[in-house]
């Protein structure tokens, strides 16, 4: 998907609430992350009303040509289960190879049922598929960096090969993976809208989605709402 030849103008909607948005199609890209079982309802590592993003998301792809689903993809043995650290009990901090580990309970192992998408999420209409997370000592929030804050995921040569400049935000959870993405993302030069009614969060006293969503206002970040998009 490049931007040669293409003629297609922007794309704009009027939503239901806020002003209009438009979308420039050659120069953005929809960010879904980690919109997984184990990350809903009834899953390992359940975020409240978790599945309730996926009909606003599924109502804002047709709006993008470059769409973009991470998927946590750990190995059984991954550095940030609690399980693999005898005496050590989720959401516990730890340090793992100099870097600060929080645990959490095993969740969207590889393979597994947990680490599927979510049935109802149109991830047929992914542009990309971004697997994070699959190195055992080493966790992955961000869909752009490895928890190392170093190691890059490769989706930002991705991102530029195709021109992208705009990347739009959704998915689980808001205080965590969207919340590492939108802030790196800021750090690379991209702008960033985060799509309010298109997030929940898992809300640990240590951090909290205020915090997260604050952080990310002085960073920069816009925040919308899917009507305004879809």
């Amino acid at each position: 998907m490049s931007r040669c030849g293409s003629s297609r103008a922007p794309k704009a909607a009027r939503g239901r609430k806020g002003k209009q948005v438009t979308i420039d199609a050659d120069r953005s890209a929809l960010l879904v992350v980690d919109v997984q079982n184990d990350f809903c309802p009834g899953g390992a590592l359940a975020v409240s009303g978790g599945d309730e993003v996926i009909e606003p998301i599924n109502r804002m792809i047709p709006a993008f040509r470059h769409v973009v689903l991470s998927q946590d993809w750990h190995p059984a043995d991954h550095v940030s289960f609690a399980s693999n650290w005898p005496g050590h009990a989720p959401y516990e901090l730890v340090e793992a190879d100099g870097i600060k580990q929080l645990l959490w309970p095993d969740h969207c192992v590889q393979g597994s049922p947990g680490a599927a998408f979510k049935a109802g999420l149109a991830a047929d209409r992914a542009s990309l598929v971004l697997r994070k997370g699959t190195r055992p000592r080493l966790d992955s929030y961000s869909v752009l960096f490895e928890n190392d804050r170093k190691t890059k995921t490769g989706l930002e040569g991705w991102l530029r090969s195709l021109g992208v400049e705009e990347l739009w935000l959704c998915g689980l959870a808001s205080d965590y993976c969207v919340f590492y993405s939108a802030m790196d993302a800021r750090k690379l030069g991209f702008g960033v809208a985060v799509v309010r009614d298109a997030v929940r969060g898992v809300d640990l006293p240590s951090g909290g989605v205020e915090r997260a969503f604050e952080e990310m206002r002085r960073a920069g970040v816009r925040f919308v709402d899917s009507g305004q998009v879809a």
